[in-house]
């Protein structure tokens, strides 16, 4: 039992390193050749910096005017983010408290409608909302994403929500607290764990998304992922200063990640996928 012990930690481990090793490597790839001169890119993009330079990422924040596409990026990701955890948690509360067939069918609507992917409504759905798009342009970017994150927020708060007993909500009815008090006050904060999961979760799809703002938004209102395509042009592309702008783009939300990662894993193991 031993050696199968040993054996199967090694293999564990085995698998593990590899894994670790294919996620990190693309991000070795990038923040390497982020510091290449375009030649040493095209001659061998696999090998590490032969004569390091800075000159990418000045240049980057420059085309990019990133200070511009990080404010976008910041307010729609916040608000959107906020929002989905506003009304996914209300709804979710409601679904799982109230039990009848009416909520039982909304639930399994909502469930199913995750199955369906955004690029087989995009056309319809472009061509619908044509006119909130012309009207405002962030506004209605961030009430699309309410609309196409509520399924799986919803998902993610009924099964922990289903976890806590009703007898708290009793207790508080008892003490004369209202449906909306009780929420607020009491269920809400004992939520900690999964809404930093529904944050996360949301804020990195919102943050890299690229076709939604790449539709909705115009040329003031691009956010971080839009400004990095101003590296590829039509006969040629700035290979060197295309890695800074990934670079840049994608440091502010892993470090909203690693602030969060154990509320994350805490809520994924405390009822995320009961």
């Amino acid at each position: 039992m031993n050696l199968r012990a040993r054996i199967g930690k090694r293999v564990v481990f085995g698998v593990g390193a590899t894994l670790s090793f294919a996620y990190f490597f693309p991000f070795f790839l990038v923040f390497a050749n982020s510091l290449k001169l375009k030649p040493d890119i095209l001659e061998n993009p696999l090998s590490l910096p032969i004569q390091i330079t800075w000159d990418n990422f000045q240049q980057a924040y420059i085309k990019m005017n990133f200070f511009r596409s990080l404010t976008n990026s910041l307010i729609i990701t916040v608000l959107s983010v906020s929002l989905l955890i506003i009304f996914s948690s209300m709804l979710a509360y409601y679904l799982a408290r109230t039990k009848n067939k009416p909520s039982k069918y909304i639930f399994l609507i909502l469930v199913a409608s995750m199955i369906v992917p955004f690029q087989a409504l995009m056309i319809p759905f472009m061509a619908r909302f044509a006119p909130l798009v012309s009207y405002n342009n962030r506004g209605a970017l961030i009430f699309f994403y309410i609309g196409f994150g509520t399924a799986l927020s919803t998902f993610l708060y009924h099964g922990f929500i289903s976890t806590i007993p009703t007898e708290i909500d009793e207790a508080a009815s008892i003490d004369g607290a209202s449906d909306m008090v009780a929420f607020w006050r009491i269920i809400f904060p004992m939520m900690r764990p999964i809404t930093a999961t529904v944050a996360i979760i949301n804020a990195l799809w919102i943050w890299n998304d690229f076709l939604l703002p790449r539709l909705v938004l115009d040329e003031a209102s691009q956010t971080l992922p839009l400004s990095t395509y101003r590296f590829y042009g039509m006969y040629s592309i700035e290979y060197g200063q295309a890695m800074a702008g990934l670079a840049l783009a994608v440091i502010p939300i892993v470090i909203f990640y690693l602030v969060l990662q154990k509320q994350f894993i805490s809520g994924i193991s405390q009822g995320a996928v009961k």
